[in-house]
């Protein structure tokens, strides 16, 4: 399993020395100063190699971008309007210049609107860290007296809708401000970042897409670019929903397994694959990660390892980002998982044997916690979740699996 690790370029507060520290064997990044449906031109992408091939000395670094996350999936493209064939034809001249860069995994999502969603980005630990937090109560807050999103009365039962109210009438003013930015804070790094009033308009727009008809559009765009990509020699991988439960009122079609199978068969070639994030998955009781890692192994390009503590046992329910080895997710079984399909692709004579894997997200110690650097993505938090799951993997490798 290759060790990778993310970064959001020049302006991330953690550097490519900082990442040479830590261990990693290659680098997760994006372009994401490039406006969403625009091409991304050789000389974008070749900036960015060099950036991630050069030391705050100038000395080589000795690593290369490895994995892009993400190429990001425009608005026009997920609900078929505006200038939707534009953007595909631009994401397959996107697709062509990676590869002509030698990179090979390409990981998106087809998220509606908001590409992640938390309720805190700073939740204080009683050991005094502090993790990035979905609550329920505070969502439903947002949506039924910040976002006054017409309906979403519906959305919630008699007794979460009262507890709404009665969390909303104690936040301060300052407090509600920061939620609703929490709310709409988006993909870190992402070229995009929606106000209230722009977040009111899109799930407007999603009001006549339909869970299967928003499937019919991902499907619609992988058919058009998985083939591309194939002969390419490209590997795309859909993250799931985060988190992987309807919100806003808008469709939910990467959330389980079975959603994933629907779209993996329906278009069947190798280039279609996971993003296997268990943070995102896990967060749902009802999600099996080893199993789906022993299930759908050949078609996992990517795995994102975080780990999450759900605070109930609802499908829908508060969460909170645990450290890699606690949380609901059983780590050591879906690593486990994965060995087993690097063995199976190595049998096979597969050359993406070697998966790429990030420690993701983590809880901000220590130093992390003045840094203040890009949302769940500390420093010295992630690197105590890599060499917790480096740890892991060098014990299985010694002969448990085979």
């Amino acid at each position: 399993m290759k060790q990778t690790w993310r970064w959001f370029g020049p302006m991330d507060l953690v550097s490519i020395d900082d990442t040479l520290q830590a261990g990693v064997e290659g680098i997760v990044s994006a372009l994401h100063h490039v406006p969403t449906g625009a091409v991304w031109t050789r000389e974008e992408i070749a900036q960015r190699q060099r950036e991630i091939a050069t030391m705050t000395d100038g000395t080589p670094s000795g690593i290369a971008w490895d994995v892009v996350e993400s190429l990001p999936v425009s608005e026009d493209i997920k609900k078929q309007q505006g200038d939707w064939r534009t953007h595909i034809e631009n994401y397959k001249i996107s697709l062509r210049h990676l590869a002509e860069a030698g990179i090979e995994v390409i990981c998106y999502n087809f998220m509606p609107v908001l590409d992640w969603t938390r309720t805190d980005l700073a939740w204080r630990r009683p050991n005094g860290a502090t993790c990035m937090r979905f609550d329920l109560t505070d969502f439903a807050a947002f949506d039924l007296h910040i976002l006054h999103r017409p309906g979403a009365e519906n959305d919630f039962d008699d007794a979460l809708r009262e507890a709404a109210q009665e969390r909303f009438a104690k936040m301060a003013e300052g407090r509600r401000t920061e939620l609703a930015k929490t709310v709409v804070f988006g993909l870190p790094g992402a070229a995009e970042n929606f106000s209230l009033n722009e977040v009111r308009q899109h799930v407007a727009e999603y009001n006549s897409i339909s869970e299967d008809r928003l499937r019919a559009h991902l499907i619609d765009f992988l058919s058009e670019v998985t083939p591309l990509a194939e002969d390419l020699g490209l590997r795309l991988c859909c993250h799931p929903d985060d988190p992987p439960v309807p919100l806003l009122g808008l469709p939910r079609i990467m959330s389980t397994e079975a959603q994933y199978a629907a779209v993996l068969n329906t278009v069947d070639l190798s280039a279609n694959g996971i993003t296997l994030c268990s943070g995102s998955l896990g967060a749902r009781p009802d999600n099996d990660l080893p199993g789906m890692m022993e299930r759908w192994g050949s078609r996992v390009h990517f795995l994102h390892l975080r780990n999450v503590k759900r605070e109930t046992a609802n499908i829908r329910g508060s969460f909170f980002e645990d450290e890699h080895l606690a949380g609901d997710t059983d780590m050591v079984a879906l690593i486990a998982a994965a060995l087993r399909e690097q063995n199976r692709r190595k049998a096979e004579g597969r050359a993406d044997w070697s998966i790429p894997f990030r420690p993701d997200h983590g809880q901000d110690i220590l130093d992390d916690l003045g840094r203040k650097a890009q949302p769940g993505y500390p420093s010295i938090g992630r690197l105590k979740g890599l060499a917790e799951l480096r740890g892991v993997i060098a014990g299985l490798q010694h002969g448990m699996v085979q």
